[in-house]
């Protein structure tokens, strides 16, 4: 079996009824595949009718099956016609072998089994008749593509209006245009993703229960010179808020070593040397677990070169997001975290705490600005794997 790109999209009604964390848990959990694309769009009414007509036009799924398909992408996906407000669509790109026919086994028919929640739409969607057996109501939860053709199809299509519909959908119908709305990005650690797993998802729903919305997210591989840029701050608050520990410590060490006894103001000393030594040491330590490359070993002809590990960023938006995000994550030390937050539950370490937030509405902004959600990984992707000479030979 070679290995496939496969994509699933989380459909606009079960992202605003935040099924999102659940649903992707589901596919990394049941398929085992690598989750290596994600990124929000936004579709227009040109990208809403071109997926509807390939998926109308395919030969994969009964007719019948395609005929509703198409229908509910033309009823759902559409940009309000009222106010021009787009609809939250999440492409998820799942990579492994045979990975198209895993994703499409763990979604499930489109007719789902109302008694049981073995597959996705079982769970997250509906399709209910009537007693003549009419269609009364169809909620598949999520799309995918059915065949390498279509699979090809859908990403090509999608790709030529990422530039255009993706990125940050902050003028959806759902999300507030408050003046006080703010916004506050969330990165979902590289430890999360070690092997396939459902604690991404288990982290995205411990968040939903905040009320805000997810107007952006996008799987990124952080570069040395973004991880520096972005953790630039914290590296002088290492340089001085380890100080005592670090005196402390380097004394008992020479202490023990040598058999003497230092005065006090030879250990503020060493803390006034030791530290800023230590707490550049610890910076490098973030930069190496956020990236996979250590800033002092990088050359600088590679510090913009995409990183080995991976970090799912989300932008959360509504009224005092910073805050409830924050509160919901818990402290940077998870021991010392509350019961019930992210970082009690699923952190290891001060370093290894599941999760990072923006701690201010300004520090979001500059942080959003690093991860930078107006460049896609969708098309890059497609290419990689359904070259477009290939698809028109």
């Amino acid at each position: 079996m070679k290995t496939e790109l496969a994509y699933v999209i989380i459909n606009p009604y079960s992202i605003s009824k935040s099924r999102t964390g659940g649903i992707i848990a589901r596919y990394l959990n049941r398929t085992g595949l690598n989750l290596v694309g994600a990124h929000m769009f936004g579709p227009g009414a040109e990208l809403t009718k071109e997926f509807a007509k390939i998926v109308h036009g395919g030969n994969a799924i009964k007719k019948e099956d395609a005929s509703i398909l198409a229908d509910y992408i033309l009823r759902t996906y559409m940009p309000n016609p009222k106010t021009g407000n787009r609809k939250r669509a999440l492409m998820l790109l799942f990579e492994g072998e045979d990975a198209i026919e895993a994703v499409k086994k763990v979604t499930g028919p489109l007719h789902t089994n109302m008694e049981a929640g073995e597959t996705i739409r079982d769970t997250f969607g509906d399709f209910i008749v009537n007693n003549e057996n009419n269609i009364v109501y169809v909620e598949p939860a999520v799309l995918v593509g059915h065949s390498k053709e279509s699979t090809a199809q859908v990403l090509h299509l999608w790709s030529a209006h990422e530039e255009a519909d993706a990125g940050i959908i902050d003028n959806a119908d759902d999300i507030s245009s408050a003046q006080d709305s703010e916004r506050t990005l969330v990165l979902i650690k590289p430890d999360n993703f070690r092997f396939p797993n459902t604690r991404p998802g288990a982290i995205i729903d411990m968040f939903s229960r905040s009320g805000l919305r997810i107007v952006g997210v996008k799987l990124h591989r952080m570069s040395c010179a973004e991880a520096e840029e972005f953790y630039g701050p914290v590296r002088q608050v290492l340089r001085e808020k380890l100080r005592d520990m670090v005196a402390s410590k380097a004394v008992a060490a020479i202490e023990e070593r040598l058999n003497i006894k230092l005065p006090a103001e030879i250990e503020t000393q060493i803390g006034t040397l030791v530290a800023p030594v230590f707490g550049d040491q610890q910076f490098s330590d973030i930069v190496h677990f956020m990236t996979g490359c250590r800033p002092d070993k990088c050359p600088s002809e590679q510090k913009s070169d995409s990183g080995s590990e991976r970090c799912l960023a989300l932008v959360y938006a509504g009224k005092d997001a910073v805050n409830i995000i924050r509160s919901i994550l818990g402290p940077t030390d998870p021991t010392k975290a509350s019961a019930g937050t992210v970082r009690r539950e699923l952190g290891q370490s001060i370093m290894v705490n599941a999760a990072h937030a923006s701690d201010s509405p300004e520090n979001a902004k500059r942080e959003i600005k690093i991860i930078n959600f107006d460049v896609p990984n969708v098309s890059r992707l497609t290419e990689l794997y359904y070259p477009a000479q290939a698809e028109k030979d």
